[in-house]
């Protein structure tokens, strides 16, 4: 195992995570503070749970946090922390936005480290990344509130210059971050985009 992914996974076994990618997420709130008290929290792609466990510790019990993956998740939240609504969907289920709409308006973040199976060719990954975070930017643009964030994971390759342009079409900010905990030779980058804008 290499030295990075041995602190990483030590790491998260001491902090009570069920997985190393928190750190992916903590790095990006650490420096622009997305994620605040009281805050509804859409997690797409919640499995295995620490990124909605994090913004559950982050937006505190007064927040909501909402976690979507395709296998079932279910951890308890301490009652300092806000709930976690996980629910089993995939995300391109028709179905997904009218349920989440019945129950909340809407949301001030958007969070995914959503990846597809990988191949072994890079070509097909990217694209079926590309394909992944084209709907959590559509996802983004029904649910997410005015002003709103963004954060989501994707392999970079040819069209990803295409999708930060789709994003800014959206948000008002938008970063490409490669977080320390991410391994160097991994193609993953994740955007983040800031300031939800209203009309588009």
């Amino acid at each position: 195992m290499r030295k990075e992914q041995d602190y990483y996974f030590k790491k998260a076994k001491k902090d009570n995570y069920p997985a190393r990618s928190v750190y992916k997420l903590e790095e990006a709130q650490l420096k622009y503070k997305f994620l605040k008290k009281k805050q509804r929290v859409l997690d797409l792609g919640c499995h295995p749970g620490s990124w909605s466990l994090y913004a559950s510790r982050t937006v505190g019990a007064s927040g909501v946090v909402v976690g979507v993956d395709l296998q079932a998740t279910d951890i308890p939240t301490q009652k300092e922390h806000a709930e976690i609504n996980w629910l089993c969907y995939d995300v391109f289920s028709e179905q997904l936005i009218p349920d989440l709409r019945k129950l909340w308006p809407g949301f001030q973040v958007l969070l995914s480290d959503m990846a597809p199976a990988t191949t072994g060719s890079q070509f097909t990954d990217h694209q079926q990344s590309i394909g992944l975070v084209r709907q959590v930017l559509e996802i983004a643009r029904l649910m997410l509130h005015e002003n709103g964030t963004m954060y989501c994971k994707v392999f970079d390759g040819e069209d990803f210059p295409e999708f930060v342009q789709e994003c800014r079409t959206l948000f008002k900010n938008v970063k490409v971050i490669k977080p320390k905990s991410s391994r160097k030779e991994s193609r993953e980058v994740f955007v983040l985009g800031m300031g939800r804008k209203l009309k588009v």
